[in-house]
């Protein structure tokens, strides 16, 4: 039995309007990464559920809202420890981590290496380049895609 067309336009107006909110939703964690979010504050800011937000998410973006967030934390991590002047412990309290435990994990999930290897890898690959291959060479991973390790030959 198909649906009337007025349900199907109904279904379809509820289906844009849920993409809308949920572009907001991230809009606000690319915005504000670094100040502690949970998903039951982000669903509140657009009336929806926690567990409604969370299944919309992942249709919509591929991942949780708890891994985009930390996907962005890490981003923003990978720039900062570009930089001396902050210390691994400082840049994850920076990016909104509340724990380095969880951040390096996180990091080494995301990355391929610990924050303290990327640091030192990243440092070489970039001395001397434009801040346009920098950034090219530091890009961002997303959705677990970091490299896997080569197998080790005896």
């Amino acid at each position: 039995m198909c649906r009337p067309s007025w349900a199907r336009a109904r279904a379809e107006h509820q289906r844009l309007r849920d993409l809308a909110l949920l572009r907001r939703v991230r809009d606000r964690m690319d915005r504000e990464y670094a100040r502690p979010l949970d998903v039951e504050a982000l669903a509140r800011d657009v009336n929806m559920s926690a567990g409604h937000l969370s299944r919309q998410f992942r249709l919509a973006y591929g991942e949780s809202p708890y891994a985009y967030l930390m996907s962005r934390r890490i981003e923003r991590a990978r720039a900062m420890l570009l930089r001396d002047d902050l210390g691994v412990t400082e840049i994850c309290f920076a990016v909104g981590c509340s724990s380095l435990g969880s951040f390096s994990t996180r990091f080494t999930e995301l990355v391929g290496m610990s924050p303290s290897a990327y640091r030192r890898r990243a440092s070489g690959a970039v001395s001397g380049a434009p801040p346009c291959v920098a950034k090219q060479v530091t890009r961002p991973v997303r959705n677990r895609e970091a490299p896997a390790p080569e197998p080790q030959l005896a």
